[in-house]
């Protein structure tokens, strides 16, 4: 089933879980008194996870810079000042060696990121063998390496990924004013692609784009109406990199950031919700209360792709504080 034919007021009888969330319902959940909203996720938490376990992922590029894609955030883009310089693909071997010190780090899953519009035949033969590599290594496996065809996502699960990732970002309204070489037909129609091959669906969005409550809202609405919720489903909050066209602007509210924490965690109950971008710059108080709001999932490591990222020695420091451990496979 394709997303544009699930019908609104629609509960898909295979799985229990709603995908006909309203935009009024979903800001009058992002709106509740915070004791009641913070209460109402962690109770629904526990219900699906151990609220004390947190999924360990380490994210790598593998192909930086050089991406034709013009979106507003990112500096690997080739429309922006500040332009990252482009490398080619890794070698695989070089990939591994960075996977075994992951999963000597704690990692259970590890996520690799390429800068492109779309993988050539030729990077999807390479990327085959690299995920043959890492999973041979005992790790789930995630990949992000822009829109994929059919034939793609087949071959890439033939070879062994668990997940991939295609975010969307923001709300559909919203996107026009981040992105204007890739639509969001288009990034739901990869999505669509990766789950006929099998694939589990890691897609979140980005806090802090010069989008209002609504625009957050219409996020979390597009995320859980897809006829299957994702598996994973990373919050970022945006890192503003200077020569960006988003580098200026009002940072994000914590508070705010948790609310929509909460919220996806109401409206995405079995997924895993993951602290993604932005982790550096909050605080430990901000981070216990995105646990408690229904966090599961974090990346860790020195780098996101191009931005830095909280240190593995903070995470583990403050997960021993709060009483709290990382998952095991």
């Amino acid at each position: 089933m394709s997303a544009s034919t699930l019908s609104r007021g629609a509960v898909r009888p295979d799985d229990g879980l709603r995908h006909d969330w309203t935009r009024p319902e979903v800001r009058a959940l992002i709106d509740l008194p915070f004791p009641d909203l913070l209460f109402r996720a962690q109770t629904v938490h526990r219900q699906n996870f151990d609220p004390t376990a947190v999924q360990m992922s380490a994210l790598l590029s593998i192909k930086t810079g050089g991406c034709p894609e013009d979106c507003a955030y990112c500096p690997q883009s080739v429309h922006q000042e500040c332009k990252v310089e482009a490398t080619r693909l890794m070698r695989v071997e070089a990939v591994l060696a960075e996977a075994r010190a992951a999963r000597a780090n704690g990692a259970t899953r590890f996520c690799m990121g390429a800068a492109w519009r779309a993988p050539k035949e030729r990077d999807i033969d390479e990327i085959c063998a690299i995920v043959e590599g890492v999973k041979g290594l005992g790790l789930e496996t995630c990949a992000t390496l822009g829109m994929l065809t059919r034939p793609q996502a087949e071959r890439l699960k033939d070879a062994g990924l668990d997940y991939y990732n295609h975010n969307l970002d923001t709300s559909p309204e919203h996107y026009g004013r981040i992105i204007t070489t890739r639509t969001y037909a288009d990034r739901l129609e990869t999505l669509e692609h990766v789950r006929e091959a099998g694939m589990h669906v890691c897609c979140g969005g980005i806090v802090g784009l010069g989008e209002d409550a609504d625009d957050q809202a219409g996020l979390l609405v597009a995320l859980a109406n897809l006829p299957q919720h994702p598996e994973s489903v990373p919050i970022n909050m945006l890192v503003r990199v200077a020569g960006t066209r988003l580098a200026e602007g009002d940072s994000v509210d914590p508070i705010t950031f948790v609310r929509i924490i909460a919220a996806a965690r109401i409206i995405m109950p079995r997924s895993f919700v993951r602290l993604a971008a932005g982790r550096e710059d909050m605080s430990d108080e901000t981070h216990a209360l995105c646990f408690l709001a229904g966090v599961n999932s974090i990346f860790y490591g020195a780098k996101l792709l191009t931005t830095p990222n909280a240190a593995v020695s903070r995470d583990a420091a403050l997960l021993e504080r709060l009483g709290m451990a990382p998952m095991r496979l």
